[in-house]
């Protein structure tokens, strides 16, 4: 990705909340005769947060500004001259693996919000809700879901809805949810399979009678609600004494997880299984790991041109990626249930390589980079080096005598 520019912009970042630090993109090979695109961090609307990075950006385009004027020395050639004066301190180039990431804003939660319809065709639907439940309930297999007429809705795990009606004779993948089912709540006397016996019924009969529904002996759409785990109600619409149609109710699953709207174009920061560092609101910190990637959505900045229209957000209307991570450490998340967390997504990773601190770099007349070796004695020498991945205020070389140990010069 080219480099943006080096302003710093707007952060959104809430009060009492320190400023992350994100890194710039590895900078472009050196080609003869231009000149060099300096390091910069590049600039991402939000989500991506980029923050601190400025000084060091402004720190390496000072250098090169400074080289264009003849400040800095060296004839453009490509091989080494001398530095003109000893630098004001020195460091080590070390061997290390280092790792980039990128801070984006991110939401913990319960992750999406579906809801629970009224059953409705010939087979279903009707009634008067006289029962259901409050917001933030878990409701597990076999837990009422809602009531009808007194009459229990359970839930079922699954993932196939009730479409048809159940009896004996009928045969099918929906058979075999709902013997595994029956099976699991402690129901016995059939074959979990794909064929629905008298045996079935027998305990479909138990069932109902457990529920306080007439004992048919038959399933049928609307006597039960599918979903693929136990679930966590999250808004109630309707009220005891209504009639029963459209949404009862919305949930989401039981576990917190944190999701991400992550802008489209960066989409190669993230993979299934991508690692990342939550931080939460009172600065402590839990493991998460990308889970899911949706499709990207389109932004109606791309549909209507970006125009100057009323009501436009600027970069909110921009295409996004909607990603969902996983906390394994459930507990770590303490009392929080909805809050702004940030989100430190490592996106690359090299092993095994040289590496100084950015501001040991030099610009050199012509085009490159150099740093000044400075030999035993003191004396500085400006080495041409190829930098590449740039992190944690550290940057990548090679270069010719550059190696685990060699000391360059660095400003105090």
């Amino acid at each position: 990705m080219e480099a943006g520019p080096t302003t710093a912009p707007d952060t959104g970042t809430r009060p009492g909340t320190e400023l992350d630090t994100a890194v710039p993109e590895t900078a472009p090979a050196r080609t003869d005769g231009e000149d060099p695109a300096p390091p910069t961090a590049s600039r991402r609307r939000r989500p991506l947060r980029t923050a601190g990075l400025v000084v060091l950006a402004i720190a390496v385009v000072a250098a090169a500004g400074a080289a264009s004027a003849g400040v800095l020395g060296g004839d453009g050639s490509g091989t080494d001259v001398s530095a003109p004066d000893a630098p004001p301190g020195t460091t080590e180039v070390k061997r290390t693996t280092l790792t980039r990431s990128e801070t984006v804003d991110g939401t913990l939660g319960h992750g999406d919000v579906t809801a629970v319809q009224a059953p409705s065709g010939p087979q279903g639907g009707g009634g008067v809700v006289t029962w259901v439940p409050a917001d933030g309930d878990v409701i597990k297999r076999g837990d009422a879901v809602y009531r009808v007429a007194e009459q229990e809705v359970p839930l079922l795990y699954g993932s196939i809805p009730l479409y048809r009606q159940m009896q004996d004779g009928t045969e099918g993948a929906d058979v075999r949810m709902l013997e595994k089912n029956l099976a699991a709540l402690g129901y016995t006397g059939f074959t979990v399979d794909d064929e629905y016996t008298a045996d079935t019924a027998d305990a479909v009969r138990e069932w109902q009678d457990d529920l306080g529904r007439e004992e048919t002996g038959t399933v049928r759409p609307g006597d039960a609600v599918i979903a693929d785990g136990a679930r966590r109600v999250a808004d109630v619409k309707a009220m005891p004494g209504a009639p029963l149609s459209g949404a009862v109710l919305t949930w989401t699953g039981t576990e917190r997880v944190v999701s991400v709207d992550l802008e489209a174009q960066y989409e190669d920061l993230v993979h299934k299984g991508t690692k990342a560092t939550v931080t939460l609101p009172d600065d402590s910190t839990v493991q998460a790991e990308v889970t899911e990637i949706g499709t990207p959505t389109t932004g109606q900045d791309d549909a209507s041109g970006g125009g100057s229209g009323g009501g436009g957000s600027g970069g909110s209307d921009k295409a996004t990626l909607p990603v969902e991570l996983k906390v394994a450490d459930q507990k770590k998340l303490g009392s929080y249930q909805a809050a702004a967390v940030d989100v430190s997504l490592k996106a690359e990773t090299r092993e095994n390589v040289l590496v100084v601190p950015i501001n040991a770099l030099v610009a050199r007349q012509g085009g490159g980079y150099a740093v000044d070796v400075v030999g035993p004695d003191g004396t500085p020498r400006r080495t041409p080096v190829e930098v590449g991945m740039f992190a944690d205020s550290m940057v990548e070389i090679t270069g010719k005598g550059i190696k685990d140990g060699t000391v360059v010069g660095v400003p105090k």
